[in-house]
């Protein structure tokens, strides 16, 4: 087997025998090491979280809001396994207490400076691919949300400061800042 084989033979089983406090995903077989969140990523994470959990409760709603890090078992094999910064599942079937088996309803991924390429396109395509139903970019450095909503179809932008509303639940909208 050749290293370029290799690389991308691993599994879940290769993610689970990192060291402690080393963070990876898989992605079709290949492991890609996560760096650590800088302190506006996780002010970002925050906010949106409780501002979509708030929306739910107050609707009464049945979707779960996660955060990173929280296993999503993408295809339910073992060459895909994710971690994203938020993510949102209304069918409680899928979750267990090891994470989420199967494709979140809404995926938001917040950028930092070393995992551009990873949300911007690897995960972009594998989220489409896997049946989730929305998915965010979030881009401090450009101050800019992209929204992709595969259902319909559609893909918009935002600036910061603006309105986005939220595909899967009619009538909410978040203002990222």
């Amino acid at each position: 087997m050749d290293a370029a084989s290799k690389l991308e033979s691993c599994t879940i089983k290769d993610i689970y025998a990192l060291p402690d406090g080393v963070r990876a995903e898989l992605i079709d077989g290949r492991i890609y090491y996560m760096a650590t969140p800088t302190r506006t990523h996780q002010r970002i994470l925050l906010s949106l979280s409780r501002m979509i959990a708030d929306y739910i409760d107050s609707e009464g709603g049945d979707c779960e809001v996660n955060i990173a890090p929280f296993s999503v078992f993408l295809n339910n094999d073992d060459k895909n396994y994710v971690e994203p910064d938020i993510l949102i599942v209304c069918d409680p079937s899928k979750l267990d207490e090891k994470g989420c088996h199967g494709a979140p309803d809404w995926i938001i991924e917040i950028i930092s400076p070393g995992n551009k390429a990873m949300d911007y396109f690897k995960k972009l395509f594998k989220y489409q691919e896997t049946g989730v139903r929305e998915y965010w970019i979030v881009d401090p450095m450009k101050e800019l949300v992209m929204v992709y909503r595969y259902e319909k179809e559609e893909m918009e932008q935002y600036l910061f400061g603006e309105d986005v509303p939220v595909g899967i639940f009619e009538g909410f909208s978040i203002r990222v800042q």
